[in-house]
């Protein structure tokens, strides 16, 4: 689906009348002082506090006791979800007229009143270059950082700005081991290849996802890279690995710097 610029889908009607007191004049801004500060020096102006938010129903699959693999169902609904707030953040951005979103984190809150549910949230400030220089991912969307202000800062000075936040998931069954394993092991210092094996096939999985946004993005690179492993409460045995950095590229622009899209499109399905 086509990304439309003036899109309000997902945005509350209390979150509207809070963009248009920001849109007035008054900016609201997580930021620390420090990074205020250095994000004014990069020549930016905090517009806002953008947020978006998901609840989301996570679906149910069954894994084999004895067989590691990927659990495609719930790695496609953590990264939809996901998606979801995100885009939502953009759009309050959109509203505001940024350039892009600074010091966005992503948040996932679990409630005793939905045992398969969880709220997924994106929140950030949204800015604006002072001078007017277009400083938007090349496909016409707010820019999205993980950046905190003075890494922000720090990265234009170097000659790169930031395209947009790539990420990736999967969740893995890691199999359990037999009785005759755990026997055979007890009291021996001895690797656990399936284990290796396993946590190691999930983590390439996510980064291997993570690059492919930023191949689509037309990115240079990934910066502030960092994976986590949670298990959400599914269980032991099933950990979600979640890759995420900042995509960047020349701040000459994309123009100068061209790299072929690419040839095939990530499908969790």
């Amino acid at each position: 689906m086509a990304y439309d610029p003036t899109s309000t889908e997902g945005v509350p009607e209390a979150g509207a009348a809070r963009l248009e007191q920001n849109r007035s004049g008054l900016f609201t801004s997580d930021l620390s002082v420090n990074e205020f500060l250095l994000v004014r020096q990069a020549g930016f102006q905090p517009l806002g506090l953008v947020i978006g938010s998901s609840i989301y129903h996570i679906g149910y699959q069954q894994a084999q006791w004895k067989q590691s693999q990927e659990m495609n169902v719930l790695s496609q609904a953590m990264y939809e979800a996901r998606e979801l707030a995100m885009t939502r953040m953009e759009e309050e951005a959109e509203q505001l007229g940024a350039d892009g979103i600074v010091g966005v984190r992503l948040n996932i809150g679990r409630y005793d009143w939905g045992e398969s549910m969880a709220e997924f949230i994106a929140m950030g400030t949204a800015v604006r270059h002072r001078a007017g220089e277009l400083h938007r991912a090349p496909s016409g969307r707010p820019f999205t950082s993980d950046l905190s202000g003075q890494e922000f800062w720090t990265l234009l000075q170097t000659g790169h700005r930031p395209v947009g936040m790539v990420m990736g998931s999967c969740v893995y069954h890691v199999a359990h081991q037999s009785w005759r394993q755990s026997i055979g092991n007890t009291g021996k210092n001895v690797e656990l290849p399936n284990f290796t094996q396993a946590l190691y096939d999930a983590r390439e999985l996510a980064m291997e996802r993570m690059q492919a946004e930023a191949l689509e993005a037309r990115a240079e690179g990934i910066v502030g890279v960092h994976i986590e492993e949670k298990s959400h409460g599914w269980g032991s045995h099933v950990i979600e690995f979640f890759a995420i950095g900042t995509a960047i590229i020349p701040s000459e622009g994309i123009e100068d710097h061209v790299i072929p899209a690419p040839q095939t499109v990530l499908d969790l399905s």
